[in-house]
């Protein structure tokens, strides 16, 4: 039995599946930053938030906004946010914007944010990928209370790992992460080495018809029955984004295929047909902002997948190296051509190249899915303004992280020998009409959890089962080492991580040592399965938590 009965979420059918269009999605005006010589300084106060949303340009001439020092502070708030000039939703937002501001920190510091919150619904901070204490890692019920409507929680931790980071809400997260809670977080090293032009783009899909918004989940397969359907959006609907079994839609689409009560469409045949608008930092389509480089310029790019869809991404025109993955550095990475990489949801990507071909080109999705053409980004050269860049077509092969790099020593090996070894399967599972993802054949919180001690080191056997559905594995407070995939060893550099995407069929072997103390998520990042049960715990002997749960919060650590 799935936990989350009161689970909420935007649910809806693209346009083609509808008659009218409810043209509605979430973006702001931020664009692609450069941060060179660009100090925003300390983020102590928000500013006072009038009782309606506060509209945003939609012309995108101002850049994501960039937090810089040791303290800041992130104010949950709704905002009317601008996908592109013609689609505007109310989103829940980190400081009125989507994504949140960047908190650019560097290595060794003790950082302070303390998070407000004027929402109507509780919420949280967990810091993806970051290796905080337990008590900050921001999981409601777990960790500590959800903050409530009105109210404070100040996080403080030291940021001792480098790399490119991300933050998010994990109260309720399949709906508060989609309706807009994020934002991304760089820990500068000691020894950073300088680049010309560094961007981050926050990667992220939006519904564009939200006439179903109004659909209770109840904790097992959705009603699809349109003709009742409410085409006023309301943001505070019951819906899961995942459970829609559409054989009783009287006006789908005529060549779409959604299932039968037997055989309903699987997540990963369904997601890409609802959410069609596909984003980079909120903006879509033509409305994304230019990437503007200088010829000679080493570029590096900070890829962040904040949503549902794994993205496969194409650079023209250009070589380039994978010179991170979830912030941790690939050995001596070779060039990169003619391959795209995928992005799976919570995963990172650090790429680097040189700017040696004038012009205007595109960082653009690659994949058979309906809101692909919608993210392309212009990287534009100092006089090609002008140019107009254009996209390309045909198939690619994908880039395999696994074989990518230099081999060089690590800390962990196939047959070392290990404390603790655990398998978790992974798999989708129907029972009386209700969708499940379920780990060992059980849901959250009846999941077996992986106990341990402080300082066991632990193999963890990771296997898809699912027929159709990707799971994006995140381990919270610990990076784990990739050891082999679908049983031959990692042949490429050491392979270091916090997030792993699994394909249908795919096996995986990662390892790591139980050295920070507490009680950790280890979920799918796709939150809808997650929400549907897809989480376990790695829990450590001994550890109790320096918090009592109020009852009154309805955590929902989900």
């Amino acid at each position: 039995m799935v936990r989350n009965q009161n689970i909420k979420k935007w649910i809806a059918l693209p346009a083609v599946l509808a008659g009218i269009l409810v043209l509605s999605a979430c973006s702001n005006n931020s664009q692609p930053t450069d941060h060179q010589g660009h100090d925003m300084g300390n983020m102590t106060e928000a500013k006072p938030v009038s009782d309606q949303p506060k509209p945003m340009s939609a012309s995108g001439d101002s850049a994501m906004e960039v937090l810089t020092g040791n303290t800041f502070t992130l104010t949950a708030k709704e905002s009317m946010l601008h996908l592109d000039n013609n689609t505007m939703k109310t989103a829940w937002t980190y400081n009125g914007t989507v994504p949140g501001p960047q908190l650019r920190v560097k290595q060794g510091e003790t950082i302070k944010v303390v998070l407000k919150n004027e929402l109507p619904e509780p919420v949280t901070i967990h810091w993806h990928g970051v290796p905080v204490p337990n008590n900050m890692d921001g999981i409601p019920g777990v960790t500590q209370n959800a903050v409530k409507p009105g109210e404070s929680f100040t996080y403080q931790f030291k940021v001792d790992v480098p790399g490119t980071y991300w933050y998010h809400s994990h109260q309720n997260g399949v709906v508060q992460v989609d309706k807009g809670l994020y934002g991304s977080l760089v820990v500068e090293p000691k020894d950073q080495q300088p680049v010309d032009k560094d961007y981050t783009l926050v990667l992220d899909e939006w519904m564009q018809d939200e006439s179903m918004a109004g659909m209770s989940h109840g904790g097992g397969q959705a009603d699809m029955n349109m003709s009742n359907s409410n085409s006023n959006s309301n943001s505070n609907s019951n819906a899961s984004h995942s459970n829609m079994n559409m054989s009783n839609s009287s006006n789908s689409h005529s060549n779409m295929n959604m299932g039968s009560s037997d055989k309903p469409m699987s997540d990963a045949e369904m997601m890409p047909l609802m959410y069609t608008i596909f984003s980079a930092n909120g903006k879509t389509g033509s409305a994304i902002q230019p990437l503007k480089v200088k010829e000679g310029e080493k570029v590096r790019i900070r890829l962040v997948n904040a949503g549902f869809l794994s993205h496969k991404l194409n650079l023209q025109g250009h070589e380039y190296k994978i010179v991170a993955t979830d912030g941790q550095p690939i050995n001596n990475p070779p060039l990169v051509s003619g391959q795209l990489l995928n992005i799976a949801p919570g995963e990172r990507y650090d790429i680097e190249f040189v700017a040696n071909k004038p012009g205007s080109w595109l960082l653009e999705e690659r994949s058979s899915n309906p809101g692909a053409k919608s993210l392309a980004v212009p990287i534009i050269y100092e006089g090609s303004e002008n140019v107009a860049p254009t996209s390309e077509t045909g198939d690619l092969p994908l880039v395999d992280i696994t074989k990518y790099g230099e081999a060089a020593k690590s800390n962990f090996s196939l047959d070392g020998k290990y404390d603790i070894e655990y398998t978790m399967d992974l798999n989708t599972e129907m029972s009386n009409r209700e969708m499940a993802f379920t780990i060992n054949g059980k849901t959250f919180p009846n999941t077996p959890p992986l106990n341990v001690k402080e300082g066991d080191l632990v193999k963890v056997k990771l296997v898809n089962k699912s027929p159709k559905d990707l799971h994006p594995m995140h381990l919270h407070g610990h990076f784990f080492q990739v050891l082999s995939k679908n049983g031959q060893p990692i042949s490429g550099s050491p392979l270091v991580k916090d997030t792993l995407n699994l394909l249908p069929g795919e096996e995986y072997v990662v390892s790591f040592k139980a050295d920070n103390p507490g009680d950790w998520m280890f979920h799918c990042h796709d939150l809808g399965h997650a929400s549907q049960g897809m989480m376990s715990e790695v829990k450590y002997e001994g550890f109790k938590p320096d918090f009592t749960i109020d009852p009154t919060v309805n955590n929902m650590p989900e």
